[in-house]
């Protein structure tokens, strides 16, 4: 009996280790296949996997361009600023963050924040909480080197220095320059494809705007050897792939036309003034020598450097002002230009040969035209066409379009003729196209009735009739340089950051305006004498030594009241605005300056001072730089009697 059940357990015996034996080659050929598919037929793909686990490819940030005055100051720069980002699944919330927000110095209420959107990240699903976030923007020096000296306690944590854009002028020129921002998530969307990503800065207003493909660079990338706790280790040949690094490439830079002590000038000559704008245009090219728009605005503030609140506190300031300071007041804000369009209403009777401008007209201080008085300044007794200019005799105006002829068709012409009533095109903001009114276009606005009085005051420049200060300033070049209407221009040339010329761009003529010489001849005499004439309207802001011909205008706004506002609040807005447009020197003209005081009063007293100390500092420059090795203004040929014609050639 022993024997059989002897035999009987070494038969179960042997079933059951065959059993197992068979399991266990089962087991290794599952590993044989398991092994030849991930180490044959997925090779490339598992050796990436490993690689990227301690391969990093790290983002290197590119420089924006510099942009300089024409001189070479800078105008727009940017300084090293440094940023925390962190990757929100290597963040170990128990140890790791405690450190980090001592050493950064993060408050409770930013901590709750922060806390809250590393947690929600850390729960998602998505590919956000293997990619680096932005913690902390423009942290201090003390901050990037406590993190430095503990970077080995912080994995999943990096400072990243990133350039800040940094306006040596803050104020001056703000709207010129413009500032920049985030680019928002929709923005994002579209821009993603040339090279944009989360956290990038773009312009938006100004040059920083127009000219941002030039500016802004194309960043570059590194391969790094990091250990399983993220730190970086030297070495990697072999692991790591080529290319290894692909080096950013700077933005160009740009040399402008505006010159930043004239900026600076202007910014002077300004300041008792509340609002308002200057340009400054070299006669002979177009350039633009000053451009100036008040009250600005801090483009630090407002492009990021100092983080996002003060961005917001910059713009509810900015958007509460009544004065407006984010709205440009040379290019996109249009006004009537009131008397500095008469020499113009002028040149369109003599053109037409309406007028003799020796003759006279009687101004007894009004006119009366139907069932309304037309007033005049004060009674000028007997006056020509030239008299009239220089001391802005309304009444005569009000006769060349009531008794002789000059219409609003004929007025409307001879604006366009010289670029009002069209937009520049320079392009670098939102630009008003003023208006010059026709009698079609009146009839129509005024369901289909047209009444003379309207083209009495077009004659003046009032009414519909409204000009920007860019527009009215590149007219009175044209009528300094003899009928050659440039197309502005604010940058001169494209440099590399090495100062190579790149491209240059030279001036572009808009069009030859055909005028009689003896008729622009008349009107710059008429100019000369409001400046340097007693009873000229410009007379008593003329300064010692400044050579100007010009014509002030005092533009006249409505002066209606808001139901529930109560009129003391509002006096300032229901001011006229003061004008000067002019050209200086006045025998051998070299700059056009127009000054617009928004609500300032009466021109004379308000806008023409501020040409004078303008056109002053402009001389005192040009006699400091001349034989020296920047370009300075060049005094031209004199032409005796009237403002000398120009070829339309750049200098």
């Amino acid at each position: 009996m022993s024997l059989l059940v002897q035999r009987s357990d070494v038969s179960e015996f042997r079933r059951r280790f065959r059993w197992i034996a068979l399991g266990m080659v089962v087991g290794f050929m599952v590993l044989l296949g398991r092994l030849f598919y991930l180490q044959i037929l997925e090779v490339d793909e598992n050796k990436a996997i490993a690689r990227e686990n301690i391969v990093r490819r790290v983002t290197l940030a590119t420089t924006r361009g510099i942009i300089r005055d024409k001189n070479g100051k800078v105008l727009a720069a940017s300084r090293p600023s440094y940023n925390v980002y962190v990757v929100p699944r290597r963040l170990d919330m128990e140890t790791i963050w405690p450190k980090l927000v001592e050493y950064l110095g993060i408050g409770i209420e930013e901590r709750a924040r922060l806390e809250a959107l590393i947690t929600s990240i850390r729960a998602d699903e998505g590919p956000r909480k293997n990619q680096q976030i932005l913690l902390k923007e423009d942290i201090s020096r003390d901050a990037v080197a406590t993190l430095a000296t503990h970077d080995a306690e912080l994995p999943g944590v990096d400072v990243v220095p990133v350039p800040v854009r940094y306006y040596p002028y803050e104020e001056v020129g703000s709207h010129v320059l413009g500032y920049m921002a985030e680019v928002d998530a929709e923005r994002l969307a579209s821009l993603r494809s040339i090279g944009y990503i989360e956290g990038d800065r773009i312009g938006v207003t100004g040059i920083e705007r127009a000219w941002e493909s030039y500016l802004r660079g194309t960043r570059g990338w590194e391969k790094v050897l990091v250990d399983a706790r993220g730190r970086r280790r030297t070495g990697g040949d072999g692991i790591i792939e080529e290319p290894r690094r692909v080096d950013p490439i700077p933005g160009r830079d740009l040399r402008l036309t505006l010159d930043a002590d004239i900026q600076k000038a202007i910014d002077k000559a300004m300041r008792g003034e509340l609002a308002g704008g200057v340009a400054v245009i070299d006669v002979r090219t177009g350039r633009i020598l000053g451009l100036y728009s008040k009250p600005g605005y801090n483009p630090n503030a407002l492009s990021g450097g100092s983080g996002k609140q003060v961005i917001r506190d910059a713009f509810r300031r900015l958007y509460s002002d009544p004065l407006k300071p984010a709205l440009d007041k040379t290019l996109s804000g249009a006004y009537p230009p009131g008397s500095t369009f008469k020499p113009f209403t002028a040149l369109a009777a003599l053109e037409k040969g309406l007028i003799d401008p020796r003759q006279s007209s009687r101004c007894r201080g009004a006119l009366t035209f139907g069932k309304r008085t037309f007033r005049c300044t004060h009674v000028h007794g007997p006056v020509a066409m030239q008299q009239a200019i220089a001391e802005s005799c309304n009444v005569y105006f009000y006769r060349l379009a009531a008794e002789y002829g000059v219409g609003m068709d004929v007025i409307a012409e001879m604006g366009q003729r010289y670029g009002l009533g069209a937009r520049t095109g320079l392009g670098i903001n939102a630009e008003a196209g003023g208006r010059m009114p026709t009698r079609a276009w009146m009839t129509l606005r005024n369901k289909g009735q047209f009444r003379l009085g309207f083209g009495l005051n077009a004659a003046i420049g009032q009414g519909a009739t409204t000009v920007t200060v860019l527009q009215l300033a590149l007219a009175y070049a044209a009528l300094a340089n003899g009928g050659t209407l440039y197309q502005p221009q604010i940058v001169r040339a494209v440099e590399t950051s090495a100062g190579t010329v790149v491209q240059e761009f030279t001036p572009r003529v808009r069009r030859q305006i055909d005028i009689r010489p003896e008729n622009l001849s008349l009107v710059h005499r008429a100019m000369v004498a409001g400046v340097n004439e007693e009873g000229g309207t410009a007379f008593k802001a003329r300064v010692a030594g400044v050579e100007m011909a010009g014509k002030t205008g005092t533009a006249q706004v409505s002066h209606r009241l808001t139901r529930g506002v109560e009129a003391e609040r509002v006096w300032y807005f229901n001011r006229e605005h003061a004008w000067f447009a002019g050209y200086a020197p006045a025998r051998s003209p070299e700059v056009a300056v127009v000054v617009l005081v928004e609500h300032g009063g009466t021109g004379g007293k308000h806008a023409a001072p501020v040409a004078f100390e303008v056109v002053r500092a402009y001389q005192e420059l040009a006699k400091e730089r001349r034989g020296g090795p920047n370009e300075g203004p060049r005094a031209g040929k004199s032409s005796a009697g009237r403002a000398p014609a120009a070829s339309g050639r750049a200098p």
